[in-house]
């Protein structure tokens, strides 16, 4: 496996980032004779790695340290105001959320006064076919809503159990991170970091389980959203004797 544990928790990591070392990892891959196979993971990040990014500058770090203490200071929905007053079109686009993006929006608009949106629409962006001059073959192993459910809510169970709170308490003890950072951002990390911060919740560990379970179906409502269109393969039993009738399916794609 490759990009696993290639950041500290602290530590951001943009979709360039990914683009960078996910091209690198396959050419190590192609360098060994194996098949590079991207597998699972944020669809976002798959999607820009597949059509690639509008170049832009690079970060300027005392500009992004001064927006990272206005955003501590006056807050992340006032900085989303700022950047639709300057961008309108990429404050529409960015949730208020989003801090990250509302930083980087900014960034790049007070670092050449050129809306970012601007730059995406004059995109020079690589596809992933054209970074790597190879044939990039998509498909989705799907399973039906009845199915997914269970198996979403087994697997939660199976990280509580085996520690996954106690995963977050020692992050937060090791680097401090705060509720917001991007890392936190994850499902169930976030959920947690809120459950552990006392004037952020009253409930106990019955209702973190369910805000963790109602996250982690919505997340999943929205990857299959990503995944409309693609080709699919029954994943209903992915290792069992249906796997030969898979394989034929994949090497029979164009």
């Amino acid at each position: 496996h490759a990009l696993v544990d290639v950041r500290d928790p602290p530590e951001a990591y943009s979709a360039q980032d990914f683009i960078e070392d996910a091209d690198r990892a396959i050419h190590i891959a192609w360098e060994r004779g194996r098949v590079p196979l991207l597998v699972g993971g944020t669809m976002m990040y798959f999607n820009v790695f597949k059509e690639g990014l509008a170049k832009l500058p690079s970060a300027d770090p005392s500009i992004r340290e001064n927006i990272e203490q206005r955003g501590q200071q006056e807050g992340w929905s006032e900085l989303h105001r700022e950047l639709v007053q300057v961008d309108p079109v990429a404050g529409a686009t960015i949730e208020p959320g989003n801090r990250q993006r509302i930083q980087r929006a900014l960034e790049v608009y007070q670092t050449t006064g050129i809306p970012i949106s601007e730059l995406w629409r004059n995109s020079n962006a690589e596809s992933a076919s054209e970074r790597l001059n190879c044939n990039l073959v998509e498909f989705a192993v799907t399973v039906s809503r009845e199915e997914l459910h269970p198996r979403i809510e087994s697997r939660l169970d199976d990280m509580l159990k085996a520690g996954f709170v106690e995963e977050v308490e020692a992050l937060r003890e090791r680097w401090g991170i705060d509720i917001n950072a991007p890392s936190m951002r994850a499902v169930g990390y976030r959920q947690i970091g809120q459950f552990l911060n006392a004037s952020e919740t009253s409930g106990g560990p019955d209702d973190l389980r369910h805000s963790i379970l109602v996250a982690s179906r919505r997340l999943a409502k929205k990857q299959s959203t990503w995944l409309r269109g693609w080709r699919c393969l029954d994943g209903r039993a992915p290792l069992s004797a249906d796997l030969e009738s898979m394989l034929q399916k994949l090497t029979s794609l164009p």
